[in-house]
Formats: C-alpha cells, sequence, structure tokens
C-alpha cells in the first residue's frame, strides 16, 4: 500500500498504469475509497452498475485512486475547522506528491462534489471531467442525506482522532448548504472544463441537480447509462471522450508511477 502523510493523518492511493493523469474520486458518500469502484458492501456480491474505471482505463492513463479521509484506509483527525476545502486540500497534495501538474478526473456519486471543488481550487488543473451519479440536495432528500452521514458518522465516531463533539458542526459545514454542496450553480454555469454528465435519478443522485450541472458551458450528457446491458458502451464513450480531451502536450511526469 501508498500512504501520503498529511497533517494530523494520512491519505491511502493505488497508482496504476502509465500515460496522462486521471484521478478518481470513488462513491460511497464521505466514505468514498477505491473498493467502491468494485463493490458496494450494501450489496456483498453483486455487481455495480458501471465498470471499473481502473481496470477499464488504466491501459491508456496513469489511474490515480484513493480513499478520502476517514474512508477505507486513509485517516485523519477530525477539527472544528474541515470543511470542503480540508478535502481539497488533500487531492491536491496528493497531486503535488505525484508531480501531476494538470489531469482528467472522474467522480462519481460525493466524486462529483469532489472534482468539482477541485476545479475551482486550482484553475488550470483539470483538463476535462466525467461527472456520474452526482449526489445533491432536492425539495425531499434532505432527511436521505442526513441519514448518509449518519452512517458515516457511526463508523467513524470511534476512530483515533475523531471527536464526537465536533460532528454536528462538521455535518453542517459539509451539508448544510444546497445543490452539490461543494460549489455553487454560478461557478458551474462558469466553468468552461469539458465534461461528461452521466446523470443521477434516485434519492440521493437526485435528477434536479444532474440537470442544473447540464447548464455548464461545455457539457455532454450520456444517458442512460446505468445498468449491466449498458456498461460497456458507457466506459467505451467514457474513453472516448477522456482520449479526445487530451491534451496534445502532455507533462514529463505524466508517466511515472509511485
Amino acid at each position: 500500500m501508498s500512504f501520503l502523510t498529511i497533517p494530523n493523518g494520512r491519505i491511502h492511493y493505488e497508482v496504476s498504469g502509465s500515460g496522462y493523469p486521471l484521478l478518481l474520486f470513488a462513491p460511497g458518500f464521505l466514505s468514498s475509497r477505491i473498493e467502491r469502484w468494485r463493490t458496494n458492501p450494501a450489496r456483498p456480491g453483486v455487481l455495480q452498475d458501471w465498470l471499473d474505471p481502473i481496470a477499464a482505463l488504466s491501459d491508456h492513463f496513469r489511474v490515480i485512486a484513493f480513499d478520502v479521509r476517514n474512508a477505507g484506509e486513509s485517516r485523519a483527525a477530525l477539527t472544528a475547522a474541515d470543511d470542503w476545502t480540508t478535502y481539497t486540500g488533500d487531492h491536491l497534495a496528493l497531486l503535488d506528491h505525484l508531480e501531476v501538474e494538470r489531469c482528467h478526473v472522474m467522480g462519481a456519486c460525493i466524486g462529483v462534489s469532489f472534482a468539482l471543488a477541485l476545479a475551482q481550487a486550482r484553475p488550470n488543473l483539470v483538463s476535462a471531467m466525467v461527472l456520474q451519479n452526482p449526489i445533491g440536495l432536492s425539495a425531499t432528500n434532505r432527511a436521505a442525506l442526513d441519514g448518509e452521514f449518519s452512517k458515516w458518522a457511526d463508523e467513524v465516531r470511534h476512530w483515533p482522532g475523531i471527536d464526537e463533539k465536533l460532528m454536528s458542526g462538521f455535518h453542517q459545514r459539509m451539508f448544510g448548504g444546497d445543490f452539490i454542496f461543494s460549489v455553487s450553480r454560478e461557478f458551474v454555469r462558469g466553468c468552461a472544463i469539458p465534461m461528461l454528465l452521466m446523470p443521477g435519478d434516485d434519492v440521493v443522485h437526485p435528477a434536479n441537480v444532474s440537470a442544473d450541472l447540464a447548464e455548464a458551458p461545455d457539457v455532454e450528457v450520456l444517458a442512460p447509462w446505468q445498468g449491466l446491458a449498458r456498461r460497456e458502451l458507457a466506459m467505451r464513450r467514457v474513453r472516448e471522450f477522456l482520449v479526445a480531451h487530451e491534451p496534445a502536450s502532455v507533462p514529463s511526469s505524466a508517466g511515472t508511477s509511485q
């Protein structure tokens, strides 16, 4: 296993393949971790509705996957100031550690929120984005989102560095807003990064949020895309999209694996 030391913790990551860098933000809400590309712990033995991009894309790209803080094998102390920028700081630190100056990004579920926050934090870093099944707020799903936070909190509340008294404030800072929580609709409408949007259509991944994301200046909507019968075609389009938007000049570090 590879780990990056961060303030008060460490981030577990994996690098597969070589070529232009592709950073993956896994699904799983705050339990976003590498294995969630392959399996859902709530449905053991049941195939995911999508193909694992690590296996599908590492023949062409340098695929960087990781567990976000306090998910999987990653750990970090919870502080009274933690919010979306804390996570983005981890993500930028990992890219800097791997000497990645520019990259594609693919995010699923909460990974869409992480991906857009990264793009906002460092302009010109992200060359193209695949946004799969984004979470977000609808008129009726606040309780469901709070429930997802509670499930994560129940799992980590006894871990070292986690002060349960800080959970309520952290919850509010992360999910007290609206839209996809990490960035505003105004940012998305002004974000010219090419995007491939794979819309959501359920309680936690509501259709209205994907509709708002579809107002970005340079977005292609891939729908329908979910389900075992569509997995191959969907991943083929993801590959085509990422290859088509690969910059002509690839940073010299793109082929380095650590």
